[in-house]
């Protein structure tokens, strides 16, 4: 089943797009997409890109669009509402966030009741645009009990990763710094294979 909508459970409307390998599989990373008031949504190229290798690795991918604009709280429970679909589908689990969706993926990963083997941040955002710091993705990575990888772009200059990647460096995380800006042009391969190697390591372990 490649490319099947995939309507999110719970009291707001997520859909997704749920990729996955030809002969099924047993593992399902969940990807949170960009900012959604900035064009961001789960077609979004390096979304698609990871997904794509992810697949070709023997892993799903459910590619989330959020529901209504909730200032990062809404959006937080649409990512664990898709880790709760998934755990119902899936022997394990991790999940992906780019920009935003780092941001995103990094609080709903530390405050989720369910297991994950691994989690990948793609130039993660340290806060979610509000006051709250219960939305503090910089707090949120130390409390992430499960191996952490981040990529980020040394000439990103949109999203303020440095401070999640100096939180997340004490915890054994693995940061890789490419030559890029926030788009990541040029070295999209690099960017899917360091994310779907992560996870094929540990999902398919």
């Amino acid at each position: 089943m490649t490319g099947a909508t995939v309507l999110v459970p719970g009291a707001r409307r997520a859909i997704g797009t749920l990729d996955d390998p030809p002969d099924g599989s047993d593992a399902c990373v969940v990807a949170c997409p960009p900012h959604p008031r900035h064009g961001g949504h789960r077609g979004d190229s390096r979304l698609r890109a990871v997904s794509d290798t992810l697949v070709k690795r023997g892993v799903a991918c459910l590619r989330l669009d959020y529901g209504d604009w909730d200032r990062g709280h809404g959006e937080c429970e649409d990512a664990r509402n898709a880790l709760r679909w998934a755990y119902e589908r899936y022997e394990t689990l991790g999940l992906f966030g780019y920009s935003f969706g780092g941001g995103i993926a990094a609080v709903a990963a530390a405050t989720v009741d369910v297991p994950l083997r691994g989690v990948a941040l793609l130039a993660p955002v340290a806060a979610l645009g509000t006051d709250d710091g219960d939305l503090d993705a910089v707090d949120a990575v130390a409390a992430i009990d499960v191996p952490l990888s981040l990529v980020v772009g040394a000439r990103d200059t949109t999203a303020d990763w440095r401070p999640v990647a100096a939180a997340a460096e004490p915890t054994g995380a693995t940061v890789t710094t490419l030559d890029a800006g926030h788009g990541f042009g040029g070295v999209t391969s690099d960017v899917t294979d360091a994310v779907a190697n992560f996870f094929a390591d540990r999902l398919r372990a």
